[in-house]
């Protein structure tokens, strides 16, 4: 059987979308110089969310607004991470698999934080689901950026979290773990494999909980890296010799060292493709003040008590292509040659480039 034909329907268009990314087959322009007639192509992106090199913008302009929407309160970094015992589901039934693992963990956030003995409130949670490593395996888990306190029940005062914590992770570990696989057999509709479940209760789940050294504004940016793209960016490929793939990652057993991983083209698609979210799927949700019903009025009482949160950010249209691009050294309103700004546009008639090969060269 061909590599192609193992492959889902959204993994091939991603796979089809990346290959054609800023080839001729996309169609652009030229860009002109009219003073030294210097020429500099350039053209259109796949805009495609698995790709490596696109969706650098909308991930900025997401980010302006994340961070506008930033309380002064503190903040909670909480990973929910689901056993590999589940990785082969996962692998099926990614859908199923990660819309458990979004349900599971708000609820299980906030029933911890509207119960009077954890705190009596409603918190602001951002979840963006991650299903990779550094060596592009499968490893499921979600992270939440949540605020350390909440809104109480009128709405009108803020509840700091009495400790230097938010939840006991070995409580949110048990709770997690029972939501979690009530929600795999509602969703998936059948019950769970006897010998499986019995694996999955054998052990804690892990739950990891810790305020960010670097405040919420970094860690937001850290995240945003990979709200809008999947598993590797083009800058960790730093070779291909037509056979054999070779890219960095960092071994966070062993001191975050930087290593160089070796592998074979194909074997690099495989692990590559099975971060392919399914059509339509969101992987970033907002729950609690954030979620979108009740974000704007929860927004309102937060700036009335604090006094202190900026406005819904209007940055996002000011962010544009242009000023990304002279924010890292590169103003392509000038000509590369001679840097006249005299620049003439013309079009690129869309040319073909090879996609997919249907099987193994």
């Amino acid at each position: 059987m061909s590599a192609r034909r193992l492959l889902t329907g959204e993994q091939q268009a991603a796979l089809a979308a990346i290959a054609r990314c800023r080839t001729p087959e996309m169609g652009g322009h030229v860009d002109v110089c009219v003073d030294c007639g210097h020429r500099r192509t350039v053209y259109r992106s796949c805009r495609n969310r698995h790709c490596p090199k696109c969706s650098t913008l909308a991930k900025e302009r997401w980010l302006q607004a994340r961070l506008s929407e930033v309380i002064p309160a503190g903040y909670v970094h909480v990973v929910f991470t689901v056993p590999h015992a589940l990785n082969d589901m996962a692998r099926r039934y990614p859908r199923v698999v990660y819309e458990a693992l979004f349900r599971a963990s708000s609820e299980t956030l906030l029933v911890f934080a509207a119960d009077p003995r954890h705190l009596g409130a409603r918190p602001g949670i951002t979840a963006i689901l991650h299903t990779w490593t550094q060596r592009l395996d499968l490893h499921v888990h979600l992270h939440c950026l949540v605020t350390a306190g909440g809104l109480d029940p009128t709405g009108r005062r803020w509840v700091k979290s009495p400790r230097g914590f938010l939840f006991s992770v070995r409580a949110l570990s048990r709770v997690f773990r029972g939501k979690y696989l009530d929600a795999l057999r509602r969703l998936s509709g059948t019950p769970l494999d006897t010998v499986l479940e019995a694996t999955l209760y054998r052990h804690d789940w892990v739950v990891y909980a810790k305020a960010p050294p670097v405040g919420p504004a970094a860690l937001l940016d850290y995240l945003a890296r990979y709200t809008h793209r999947v598993a590797i960016g083009n800058e960790r490929i730093v070779g291909f010799d037509g056979r054999m793939v070779r890219l960095r990652w960092r071994d966070s057993l062993h001191g975050n060292r930087k290593r160089l991983l070796v592998i074979d083209a194909l074997a690099f698609l495989s692990r590559f493709v099975q971060h392919v979210l399914p059509r339509g799927f969101k992987r970033v949700r907002h729950y609690g003040l954030l979620a979108p019903a009740a974000k704007a009025n929860a927004l309102d009482a937060c700036r009335r008590y604090f006094g202190s949160i900026g406005a819904p950010s209007r940055l996002q249209s000011a962010v544009t292509t242009t000023t990304l691009l002279v924010r890292i050294g590169r103003d392509v309103t000038r000509c590369e040659a001679c840097g006249s700004r005299s620049l003439r546009m013309e079009p690129v008639a869309i040319g073909r480039t090879p996609l997919i090969p249907r099987g193994p060269p």
